[in-house]
C-alpha cells in the first residue's frame, strides 16, 4: 500500500513538476513529452501513489542512459478501425502511446459504444489508473491492463508466470469522488516459494485468484500486444521496450441511463461510508476516494516527500548538471 511517509518535507506540486520536467529534457526528451511525463508523475505523488510518482524518474533516466529505452520515441499507428486501435511506442516509455491510445479510444467509444486499444514496443507505462482517469473524464467506463516480457524456466516458482499484473477500472460517478480501482493482482505475493507457503495454507483461494488475475493481465496486456512467451522470439531495437498494454472503453449510457447510474453510484458511496471499516483502517470508502482526497489536500498544502525521495531526485539532478530545488 502507498502510505504517506512518517517524516517528510512538503513540496509544492508546481515546483516538483518543473524540476522533473527539466530532468527529462536534460536527457534529450522533447518539451511536450517531458511536460506530459512530469505532470503524470507529479499527479501520482499528489494522489499519494508514491510508488509510481516522481521517484520513478531515477529509473527512467537510468534506462535512457543505458540505451535500454529512447527518450525521443515517436508513436506510430499500426492498425485502426472505427472501434479498435493498435499503437507502437517506438522504444520509449509507455506513457506516451498509452495516453494517446486512451484519448483516441474515448472518441471511438462515444461513436461505437465500445472500443479497444493495444500498445506495444515500449517500456513501463506507470500506474494503470492514469489511463482509467483519462477515459473516465469522458463519462466512460474504462479497463486497463499491461504485461511484460517473461522468462519462464521449468524450475522457477510458478507465481512469476503472473507477471507484473497491473490493472485498473474506472466507473463514472456523479457528485462523489471518481471510482478508480488501480492495483496489482499479485503485488503482495512476490515472496518466493517459502515466503508464500503460509499464505497459501491460510487463504489458498485468494492466492489462486490473484495468480489467475495476473495471468489474465499477462495474456491481454502482454501476448496480445506482441510480447512473446519466449524472449528468444522477441526482436527489439530497444531492449527495455518489452511491455504492452490493453484498454477498453465503454459508453454505459447505451446500457442504462447514465444519470440514473451515477445517482446509484453516489448513493452506493454514501452508504459505504456509513459502514464499519476493515480492521486497522479508519474509514470505509470506495476505491479512488482516498487518492482523490489526497490530491485536494496535497494541492493546497504541498506533497509530503520523504528524505530518501528528495535525496534521490537531488542526486539525479546533480548528475545531470541541474541546480537542486530541494
Amino acid at each position: 500500500m502507498n502510505l504517506p511517509p512518517s517524516e517528510f518535507a512538503l513540496v509544492a506540486a508546481s515546483a516538483l513538476q518543473q524540476y522533473v520536467e527539466r530532468v527529462f529534457q536534460q536527457v534529450g526528451m522533447s518539451k511536450p513529452q517531458s511536460e506530459l511525463l512530469a505532470g503524470l508523475l507529479t499527479t501520482n505523488d499528489l494522489r499519494g501513489v508514491f510508488s509510481h510518482g516522481t521517484r520513478q524518474a531515477v529509473a527512467y533516466v537510468g534506462h535512457f542512459r543505458a540505451g535500454r529505452l529512447t527518450p525521443t520515441a515517436e508513436i506510430t499507428t499500426l492498425s485502426e478501425t472505427p472501434s479498435t486501435l493498435v499503437l507502437d511506442g517506438g522504444g520509449g516509455l509507455g506513457y506516451f502511446p498509452c495516453c494517446e491510445a486512451a484519448a483516441r479510444l474515448t472518441a471511438k467509444a462515444k461513436a461505437c459504444g465500445i472500443a479497444v486499444a493495444t500498445t506495444r514496443n515500449h517500456g513501463h507505462f506507470g500506474a494503470a489508473g492514469i489511463y482509467a482517469r483519462i477515459i473516465l473524464a469522458q463519462d466512460l467506463f474504462g479497463y486497463i491492463t499491461s504485461g511484460h516480457q517473461l522468462n519462464l524456466q521449468p524450475d522457477s516458482f510458478v507465481m512469476t508466470a503472473a507477471g507484473g499484473s497491473p490493472m485498473a477500472f474506472g466507473i463514472p460517478t456523479g457528485e462523489e469522488p471518481p471510482f478508480v480501482l488501480d492495483f496489482g493482482a499479485i503485488h503482495d505475493m512476490y515472496l518466493g516459494l517459502e515466503g508464500m507457503r503460509p499464505i497459501v495454507e491460510m487463504v489458498p483461494s485468494t492466492v489462486l485468484r490473484s495468480f489467475g488475475l495476473g495471468c489474465a493481465c499477462q495474456a491481454l496486456g502482454g501476448f496480445l500486444c506482441g510480447v512473446p512467451v519466449d524472449p528468444k522470439r522477441a526482436s527489439r531495437q530497444w531492449p527495455g521496450a518489452d511491455q504492452g498494454s490493453m484498454m477498453i472503453a465503454v459508453d454505459l449510457n447505451l446500457l442504462y441511463p447514465l444519470g440514473e447510474f451515477k445517482q446509484e453510484m453516489d448513493e452506493y458511496a454514501l452508504r459505504v461510508r456509513q459502514m464499519t471499516p476493515l480492521p486497522g483502517i479508519d474509514r470505509a470508502l470506495l476505491p479512488g476516494s482516498i487518492e482523490w482526497e489526497r490530491e485536494q489536500e496535497y494541492t493546497r498544502a504541498g506533497i509530503p516527500l520523504s528524505a530518501q525521495h528528495l535525496e534521490a531526485l537531488r542526486k539525479l539532478g546533480q548528475e545531470l548538471g541541474l541546480e537542486s530545488m530541494f
